[in-house]
């Protein structure tokens, strides 16, 4: 009996040694066979790095400092600057484009007592390309009809200078000064830019504030700000958000024309462009405000056409 019950207490012994053996080693299997399969080539991971971007200096626009010590601030600002670094395409585009027209923007912003932040404005309207907008809006300045009449830019059936850069930038800094003018700050009348003079005084209103920072506006209108400011930062030092774009990648200014003055009307844009040794696409692409065929012009307005030279 004593012998059956040791040989019992062995094969007892025996089989729970082996059980657990099994058990640890089906636990370490597919474990094992994770690590062997986490290696990027095996798992089609992308090889890049994604980094944090670090919000630990001082931001200002247009001379106004950004209060980053505020949570709030500094979260929407990391947000912006998140989105844009990491967009791609879009930014570098962005960085392509204010090659071309930074310095036409610059040089009109700073002839009107405009600050020069003031220019990613205009990145974020409209990308620094003649869009419209579902609302109307159109043009490196994104004016809506009335306004722009209102601050001087001619639109007709033939001609839209909402897509005349050097005019809708003149425009826009009238625009921007009375807003300035009204609201006190910088960052207030960017922030009525984008909303509306009537709708931001309306909430300043309702919430008894005066700072941008401290307002609850509407999605669009909270993160405006915010996106010119990281618009600013990446335009500014696109290297140092990984943009490594080359000069001669970069979209050239189109100043190679001249300006021929009309005072009649131009039955076909396609006559003239021959005639001056251009064609129509070219025409339309150095006056983008040119919207029709033609241009009727019976009261016999000046107008600076922009002609490509002859390479």
């Amino acid at each position: 009996m004593t012998k059956s019950i040791s040989v019992y207490s062995i094969a007892v012994a025996a089989f729970l040694t082996f059980a657990l053996f099994t058990s640890y080693t089906s636990q370490k299997e597919p474990q094992a066979q994770q690590e062997q399969a986490s290696t990027p080539n095996e798992r089609g991971m992308l090889p890049q790095i994604i980094k944090s971007i670090s919000i630990d200096k001082v931001y200002t626009f247009a001379g106004e400092i950004v209060p980053t010590e505020n949570f709030d601030v500094s979260e929407r600002l990391d947000r912006e600057l998140t989105h844009n670094a990491y967009w791609h395409s879009s930014t570098i585009q962005n960085i392509k484009l204010s090659h071309r027209y930074f310095p036409i923007i610059s040089r009109i912003l700073a002839e009107n007592g405009v600050p020069d932040d003031f220019k990613y404005l205009a990145v974020a309207e409209s990308g620094l390309r003649n869009v419209g907008s579902p609302a109307g809006a159109k043009g490196y300045w994104q004016f809506l009809k009335g306004t722009a009449r209102e601050y001087g830019l001619e639109i007709t059936s033939e001609v839209d200078e909402r897509y005349h850069i050097e005019k809708s930038t003149e425009a826009a800094c009238k625009f921007i000064k009375k807003l300035k003018d009204r609201f006190g700050s910088w960052a207030l009348a960017a922030a009525a830019y984008n909303m509306g003079g009537s709708r931001l005084q309306k909430e300043m209103d309702a919430q008894k504030m005066t700072n941008y920072f401290d307002l609850n506006l509407n999605q669009e209108t909270s993160r405006y700000l915010f996106r010119i400011l990281a618009f600013k930062e990446i335009l500014s030092d696109p290297i140092q958000f990984g943009f490594q774009i080359d000069d001669a990648d970069r979209y050239p200014p189109l100043d190679d024309y001249i300006n021929i003055r009309i005072e009649e009307g131009v039955s076909n844009w396609g006559d003239f462009a021959i005639q001056n040794g251009t064609t129509y696409r070219m025409l339309k692409v150095y006056n983008p405000w040119l919207t029709s065929s033609s241009l009727t012009n019976s009261s016999k307005k000046k107008y600076l056409i922009k002609v490509p030279k002859i390479r």
